[in-house]
């Protein structure tokens, strides 16, 4: 059984433990590092889901196994997806799928006509799998820090493919 539900301040705990795995065990997906919140405290993580957007888990037989974070639209209309990341234990399944709806549905209250991503350059396995649920590439930009990303984005309104 695959459930998403919508994480706040109290649920720190859990967003920090998957946080913690999803940096250690894909460092160079993130922006984020592993040391940057190695030694975060309570009041961090509470303060991280309190800010804007929508922090979702997905939970596989009632265990948590995946994140991400729905952002809500600029002045475009653009949403955006952003730190999804499933645990190896979950993947291959429709856990990372169900995040993806998730952010969708949100974006979708929130009126937004797109959504957006960035998959860094080389992930061909992400870009692959956004690709498959509608996602169109939009060419490359440089982070700050030197990482090459592809940004992506798909409507909206417009269905999840189903493979």
């Amino acid at each position: 059984m695959i459930t998403v539900r919508e994480l706040g301040p109290d649920d720190w705990e859990t967003w920090r433990d998957l946080r913690l795995a999803a940096l250690a065990e894909a460092p160079d997906a993130f922006h984020s590092r592993l040391t940057d919140w190695l030694g975060a405290g309570e009041q961090e993580w509470r303060d991280r889901l309190a800010a804007p957007g929508r922090y979702l888990v997905v939970e596989v037989g009632g265990r948590p196994a995946g994140q991400v974070v729905a952002v809500p639209p600029d002045d475009d209309g653009v949403a955006d997806l952003i730190a999804l990341w499933v645990a190896p234990h979950a993947r291959g399944g429709d856990a990372a799928t169900a995040l993806v709806d998730a952010v969708l549905d949100r974006a979708a209250g929130w009126g937004a006509r797109t959504l957006a991503l960035h998959v860094v350059v080389g992930n061909d396995r992400a870009a692959a799998f956004y690709r498959r649920l509608g996602f169109v590439d939009r060419g490359v930009v440089e982070r700050p820090d030197g990482i090459s990303e592809t940004r992506m984005d798909r409507p909206v309104g417009r269905p999840v493919p189903r493979c």
